[in-house]
Protein backbone atom coordinates (compact mmCIF):
# COMPACT_ATOMS: atom_id res chain seq x y z
CA UNK A 1 0.00 0.00 0.00
CA UNK A 2 1.62 3.64 -0.96
CA UNK A 3 -0.05 6.72 0.55
CA UNK A 4 0.61 10.39 -0.21
CA UNK A 5 -0.92 13.84 -0.18
CA UNK A 6 -1.39 16.13 -2.79
CA UNK A 7 1.12 19.03 -3.01
CA UNK A 8 0.85 22.29 -4.50
CA UNK A 9 1.78 21.09 -8.64
CA UNK A 10 -0.37 18.35 -7.98
CA UNK A 11 -3.06 20.03 -6.83
CA UNK A 12 -5.97 21.85 -9.35
CA UNK A 13 -5.92 18.39 -11.54
CA UNK A 14 -8.21 15.51 -11.86
CA UNK A 15 -7.13 12.41 -10.20
CA UNK A 16 -7.02 10.28 -12.93
CA UNK A 17 -4.51 12.93 -14.95
CA UNK A 18 -2.17 12.67 -11.39
CA UNK A 19 -2.79 8.46 -11.58
CA UNK A 20 -1.83 8.35 -15.01
CA UNK A 21 1.53 10.52 -14.07
CA UNK A 22 2.48 8.08 -10.93
CA UNK A 23 1.83 5.18 -13.07
CA UNK A 24 2.66 5.97 -15.67
CA UNK A 25 3.38 2.31 -17.50
CA UNK A 26 -0.43 0.78 -16.76
CA UNK A 27 -2.89 0.90 -19.08
CA UNK A 28 -5.92 3.86 -18.41
CA UNK A 29 -8.32 0.91 -18.30
CA UNK A 30 -6.59 -0.90 -15.11
CA UNK A 31 -6.71 2.61 -13.24
CA UNK A 32 -9.90 3.04 -13.97
CA UNK A 33 -10.83 -0.83 -12.86
CA UNK A 34 -8.56 -0.03 -9.53
CA UNK A 35 -11.08 3.45 -8.77
CA UNK A 36 -14.33 1.02 -9.52
CA UNK A 37 -12.72 -1.71 -6.83
CA UNK A 38 -11.81 1.22 -4.63
CA UNK A 39 -8.43 0.20 -4.76
CA UNK A 40 -7.39 3.48 -4.90
CA UNK A 41 -8.96 5.87 -2.63
CA UNK A 42 -9.54 9.56 -2.43
CA UNK A 43 -9.55 10.84 1.53
CA UNK A 44 -10.78 7.43 2.56
CA UNK A 45 -13.68 7.58 -0.15
CA UNK A 46 -14.42 5.68 -3.59
CA UNK A 47 -13.46 7.91 -6.45
CA UNK A 48 -14.32 7.74 -10.56
CA UNK A 49 -11.31 9.67 -11.38
CA UNK A 50 -13.08 12.75 -12.04
CA UNK A 51 -12.59 14.85 -9.08
CA UNK A 52 -10.34 17.86 -8.88
CA UNK A 53 -7.46 17.30 -6.30
CA UNK A 54 -7.00 20.10 -3.40
CA UNK A 55 -3.84 20.41 -1.84
CA UNK A 56 -3.30 17.79 1.03
CA UNK A 57 -5.54 15.47 -0.34
CA UNK A 58 -5.16 12.06 0.60
CA UNK A 59 -4.52 9.34 -1.95
CA UNK A 60 -4.48 6.03 -0.88
CA UNK A 61 -3.11 3.05 -3.73
CA UNK A 62 -4.06 -0.43 -2.25
CA UNK A 63 -1.49 -1.83 -4.29
CA UNK A 64 1.77 -4.62 -3.61
CA UNK A 65 5.05 -2.65 -3.61
CA UNK A 66 5.62 -4.92 -6.83
CA UNK A 67 2.56 -3.65 -8.96
CA UNK A 68 3.51 0.08 -8.08
CA UNK A 69 6.98 -1.03 -9.00
CA UNK A 70 5.25 -2.51 -12.13
CA UNK A 71 3.48 0.32 -13.25
CA UNK A 72 5.88 3.05 -12.33
CA UNK A 73 8.50 3.97 -14.69
CA UNK A 74 11.20 6.05 -12.89
CA UNK A 75 11.37 9.51 -14.96
CA UNK A 76 15.16 9.86 -16.26
CA UNK A 77 16.56 13.09 -16.38
CA UNK A 78 19.88 14.28 -18.20
CA UNK A 79 22.60 15.01 -16.30
CA UNK A 80 23.76 18.47 -18.38
CA UNK A 81 25.83 21.10 -17.38
CA UNK A 82 22.97 24.14 -17.11
CA UNK A 83 24.07 27.50 -18.36
CA UNK A 84 21.18 29.58 -18.13
CA UNK A 85 20.84 33.55 -18.17
CA UNK A 86 18.25 34.09 -16.47
CA UNK A 87 15.79 37.28 -16.75
CA UNK A 88 13.85 36.86 -13.60
CA UNK A 89 12.86 34.08 -11.35
CA UNK A 90 9.87 33.45 -8.98
CA UNK A 91 7.90 30.20 -6.94
CA UNK A 92 6.10 30.04 -10.19
CA UNK A 93 7.85 31.22 -13.42
CA UNK A 94 11.69 31.16 -14.65
CA UNK A 95 11.89 33.80 -17.52
CA UNK A 96 15.47 33.41 -19.85
CA UNK A 97 17.42 34.80 -22.76
CA UNK A 98 16.87 31.38 -25.11
CA UNK A 99 21.13 31.60 -26.73
CA UNK A 100 20.74 30.35 -30.30
CA UNK A 101 20.94 27.00 -31.38
CA UNK A 102 19.35 24.83 -28.56
CA UNK A 103 16.20 23.46 -28.67
CA UNK A 104 13.09 24.95 -27.00
CA UNK A 105 11.72 21.28 -26.37
CA UNK A 106 13.28 17.81 -27.77
CA UNK A 107 12.18 16.92 -31.33
CA UNK A 108 13.96 13.53 -30.75
CA UNK A 109 14.39 11.29 -27.55
CA UNK A 110 18.11 11.80 -27.24
CA UNK A 111 17.77 16.06 -27.80
CA UNK A 112 19.24 18.14 -25.42
CA UNK A 113 16.96 21.40 -25.03
CA UNK A 114 16.16 24.24 -23.02
CA UNK A 115 13.78 22.29 -20.71
CA UNK A 116 16.84 19.41 -19.62
CA UNK A 117 18.55 22.70 -18.44
CA UNK A 118 15.78 24.26 -16.81
CA UNK A 119 15.42 21.23 -14.79
CA UNK A 120 19.01 20.86 -14.38
CA UNK A 121 19.34 23.75 -12.89
CA UNK A 122 16.31 23.25 -10.71
CA UNK A 123 17.43 19.97 -8.94
CA UNK A 124 20.85 21.49 -8.22
CA UNK A 125 19.30 24.60 -6.38
CA UNK A 126 16.69 22.14 -4.48
CA UNK A 127 14.18 23.58 -6.09
CA UNK A 128 12.42 20.51 -7.15
CA UNK A 129 13.65 16.50 -6.86
CA UNK A 130 13.63 13.71 -8.93
CA UNK A 131 10.36 12.18 -6.83
CA UNK A 132 8.57 14.80 -7.63
CA UNK A 133 9.63 15.02 -11.83
CA UNK A 134 7.02 11.89 -11.57
CA UNK A 135 3.31 13.62 -10.89
CA UNK A 136 5.14 17.47 -12.43
CA UNK A 137 7.83 18.42 -15.17
CA UNK A 138 8.24 22.34 -15.36
CA UNK A 139 8.19 22.89 -18.85
CA UNK A 140 8.55 25.85 -21.26
CA UNK A 141 5.25 27.63 -22.37
CA UNK A 142 6.33 29.56 -25.42
CA UNK A 143 8.34 27.95 -28.28
CA UNK A 144 11.22 29.21 -30.09
CA UNK A 145 13.24 28.03 -32.89
CA UNK A 146 16.67 26.54 -32.62
CA UNK A 147 18.20 29.11 -34.16
CA UNK A 148 16.03 32.35 -32.65
CA UNK A 149 17.10 33.15 -29.12
CA UNK A 150 15.30 35.56 -26.34
CA UNK A 151 12.70 35.88 -24.10
CA UNK A 152 11.20 32.03 -23.13
CA UNK A 153 8.45 31.61 -20.92
CA UNK A 154 9.20 28.62 -18.20
CA UNK A 155 6.45 27.33 -15.82
CA UNK A 156 8.01 25.91 -12.50
CA UNK A 157 4.89 25.26 -11.01
CA UNK A 158 1.80 23.94 -12.33
CA UNK A 159 -0.36 27.60 -11.40
CA UNK A 160 2.04 29.03 -13.25
CA UNK A 161 2.30 26.55 -16.15
CA UNK A 162 -1.77 27.13 -15.90
CA UNK A 163 -1.73 30.53 -15.81
CA UNK A 164 1.21 30.96 -18.65
CA UNK A 165 -0.66 28.80 -21.23
CA UNK A 166 -4.19 30.87 -20.45
CA UNK A 167 -2.18 34.23 -21.60
CA UNK A 168 -0.81 32.56 -24.59
CA UNK A 169 -4.00 31.12 -25.58
CA UNK A 170 -6.02 34.53 -25.20
CA UNK A 171 -2.72 36.06 -27.01
CA UNK A 172 -3.09 38.89 -24.02
CA UNK A 173 0.49 38.46 -23.22
CA UNK A 174 2.30 41.24 -25.80
CA UNK A 175 5.33 39.06 -27.37
CA UNK A 176 7.74 41.41 -29.50
CA UNK A 177 10.43 40.50 -31.79
CA UNK A 178 13.28 42.30 -33.31
CA UNK A 179 14.36 41.48 -37.33
CA UNK A 180 16.72 43.00 -39.87
CA UNK A 181 14.96 42.76 -43.03
CA UNK A 182 15.57 43.32 -46.60
CA UNK A 183 14.30 46.17 -48.31
CA UNK A 184 12.32 49.31 -47.31
CA UNK A 185 9.59 49.09 -44.97
CA UNK A 186 7.88 52.49 -44.78
CA UNK A 187 4.81 52.17 -42.08
CA UNK A 188 3.23 50.67 -39.54
CA UNK A 189 1.08 47.53 -40.56
CA UNK A 190 -0.93 44.45 -39.37
CA UNK A 191 -0.74 41.20 -41.66
CA UNK A 192 -2.87 38.66 -42.00
CA UNK A 193 -2.73 34.92 -43.37
CA UNK A 194 -3.27 31.27 -43.58
CA UNK A 195 -0.44 29.14 -42.57
CA UNK A 196 0.24 25.31 -44.13
CA UNK A 197 2.76 23.55 -41.92
CA UNK A 198 4.67 20.90 -44.33
CA UNK A 199 5.68 18.39 -41.39
CA UNK A 200 7.69 16.76 -43.76
CA UNK A 201 10.00 19.29 -44.88
CA UNK A 202 9.23 21.60 -41.58
CA UNK A 203 8.29 24.44 -43.59
CA UNK A 204 5.14 26.65 -43.94
CA UNK A 205 3.62 28.53 -46.56
CA UNK A 206 1.44 31.45 -46.57
CA UNK A 207 -2.02 31.82 -48.72
CA UNK A 208 -3.81 35.17 -48.62
CA UNK A 209 -7.17 32.94 -48.10
CA UNK A 210 -8.02 30.41 -46.31
CA UNK A 211 -7.45 26.41 -47.33
CA UNK A 212 -7.20 23.19 -46.33
CA UNK A 213 -5.47 22.51 -43.31
CA UNK A 214 -4.57 25.92 -43.08
CA UNK A 215 -4.62 27.80 -39.57
CA UNK A 216 -5.16 31.94 -39.75
CA UNK A 217 -2.07 34.22 -38.47
CA UNK A 218 -1.74 37.50 -37.70
CA UNK A 219 1.30 40.21 -37.48
CA UNK A 220 2.02 43.62 -36.66
CA UNK A 221 5.21 45.08 -37.30
CA UNK A 222 7.23 48.97 -36.88
CA UNK A 223 9.94 50.08 -38.71
CA UNK A 224 12.60 51.34 -36.59
CA UNK A 225 15.36 52.64 -38.85
CA UNK A 226 16.56 51.99 -42.01
CA UNK A 227 19.92 51.43 -44.00
CA UNK A 228 19.49 53.18 -47.77
CA UNK A 229 16.98 51.24 -49.03
CA UNK A 230 18.66 47.87 -48.50
CA UNK A 231 17.48 46.75 -44.75
CA UNK A 232 14.43 47.92 -42.04
CA UNK A 233 15.07 47.10 -38.23
CA UNK A 234 11.56 46.16 -37.75
CA UNK A 235 10.14 45.81 -34.37
CA UNK A 236 7.41 42.68 -34.49
CA UNK A 237 4.35 41.77 -32.48
CA UNK A 238 3.26 38.36 -32.48
CA UNK A 239 -0.37 38.15 -32.98
CA UNK A 240 -0.99 34.63 -33.29
CA UNK A 241 1.60 32.39 -32.24
CA UNK A 242 2.60 29.31 -35.41
CA UNK A 243 5.61 27.87 -36.60
CA UNK A 244 7.92 29.96 -38.48
CA UNK A 245 5.50 32.42 -38.44
CA UNK A 246 7.28 35.89 -38.54
CA UNK A 247 9.78 34.27 -40.98
CA UNK A 248 7.57 33.20 -43.62
CA UNK A 249 4.91 36.01 -43.31
CA UNK A 250 7.68 39.03 -43.70
CA UNK A 251 8.94 36.68 -46.37
CA UNK A 252 6.22 36.47 -48.40
CA UNK A 253 5.21 40.30 -48.71
CA UNK A 254 8.74 40.59 -50.04
CA UNK A 255 10.39 41.57 -47.08
CA UNK A 256 12.54 37.77 -45.69
CA UNK A 257 14.55 38.13 -42.54
CA UNK A 258 18.51 38.44 -43.22
CA UNK A 259 20.35 35.38 -42.56
CA UNK A 260 16.78 32.68 -43.24
CA UNK A 261 17.99 30.02 -45.45
CA UNK A 262 15.00 28.57 -45.48
CA UNK A 263 12.80 31.50 -46.50
CA UNK A 264 14.98 34.20 -47.40
CA UNK A 265 16.97 35.54 -49.86
CA UNK A 266 20.12 33.93 -50.47
CA UNK A 267 21.95 36.40 -52.52
CA UNK A 268 21.60 38.50 -49.46
CA UNK A 269 21.84 35.70 -46.91
CA UNK A 270 25.86 35.10 -49.16
CA UNK A 271 26.89 38.68 -48.18
CA UNK A 272 26.10 38.63 -44.62
CA UNK A 273 27.68 34.99 -44.10
CA UNK A 274 30.66 36.27 -46.24
CA UNK A 275 31.05 40.21 -44.07
CA UNK A 276 29.63 38.82 -40.77
CA UNK A 277 30.15 35.18 -40.94
CA UNK A 278 26.19 34.75 -40.27
CA UNK A 279 24.80 31.34 -40.50
CA UNK A 280 20.99 32.46 -38.53
CA UNK A 281 18.30 34.43 -39.12
CA UNK A 282 18.40 37.90 -37.40
CA UNK A 283 15.34 37.00 -35.54
CA UNK A 284 15.11 37.68 -31.62
CA UNK A 285 12.22 37.53 -29.34
CA UNK A 286 13.15 40.43 -27.71
CA UNK A 287 10.16 41.61 -24.99
CA UNK A 288 7.27 40.25 -23.56
CA UNK A 289 4.48 42.73 -21.49
CA UNK A 290 2.47 40.84 -19.06
CA UNK A 291 -1.04 42.13 -19.02
CA UNK A 292 -3.74 42.76 -15.78
CA UNK A 293 -3.66 39.29 -14.17
CA UNK A 294 -6.25 38.30 -11.51
CA UNK A 295 -5.85 36.24 -8.40
CA UNK A 296 -1.84 34.57 -7.51
CA UNK A 297 0.22 36.09 -10.12
CA UNK A 298 -1.12 39.48 -10.16
CA UNK A 299 1.75 40.62 -8.89
CA UNK A 300 2.95 40.15 -12.77
CA UNK A 301 0.67 42.60 -14.02
CA UNK A 302 2.36 45.34 -16.41
CA UNK A 303 6.01 43.73 -16.19
CA UNK A 304 8.33 43.89 -18.66
CA UNK A 305 10.85 41.92 -19.55
CA UNK A 306 13.40 42.77 -21.86
CA UNK A 307 16.24 39.54 -23.39
CA UNK A 308 19.81 41.45 -25.01
CA UNK A 309 20.71 40.99 -27.91
CA UNK A 310 23.18 38.31 -29.34
CA UNK A 311 26.42 39.79 -29.92
CA UNK A 312 26.65 38.78 -33.47
CA UNK A 313 22.83 40.67 -33.97
CA UNK A 314 23.62 43.82 -32.27
CA UNK A 315 27.18 44.11 -34.46
CA UNK A 316 25.47 44.26 -37.38
CA UNK A 317 21.93 46.34 -36.22
CA UNK A 318 24.92 49.07 -34.87
CA UNK A 319 26.81 48.19 -38.70
CA UNK A 320 23.73 48.93 -40.64
CA UNK A 321 21.56 51.42 -38.59
CA UNK A 322 23.94 53.23 -36.12
CA UNK A 323 22.64 53.90 -32.69
CA UNK A 324 19.17 53.49 -33.34
CA UNK A 325 17.24 53.46 -30.22
CA UNK A 326 14.60 51.07 -29.94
Amino acid sequence: MKQFNVQQNEAGQRLDKLLVKILNKAPKSFIYKMLRKKNITLNGNKADGSEKLALQDEIKLFLSDETISLFSEVIETTTVEHDLSIIYEDQHILILNKPLGILSQKAEKEDVSIVEHIISYLLSTNQITKEQLASFKPAVCNRLDRNTGGVLIAGKSLLGLQEMARLLKDRSLGKYYLCIVKGKIEKQERIEGYLYKDENKNQVKIYPTQMDNTEYICTEYEPIAYAEHKYTLLKVKLITGKSHQIRAHLASIGHPIIGDYKYGDQKTNHFFKTNYELSSQLLHSYQMIFPTIEGELSYLSGQSFTAELPEQFEKIKKDLFGEASI
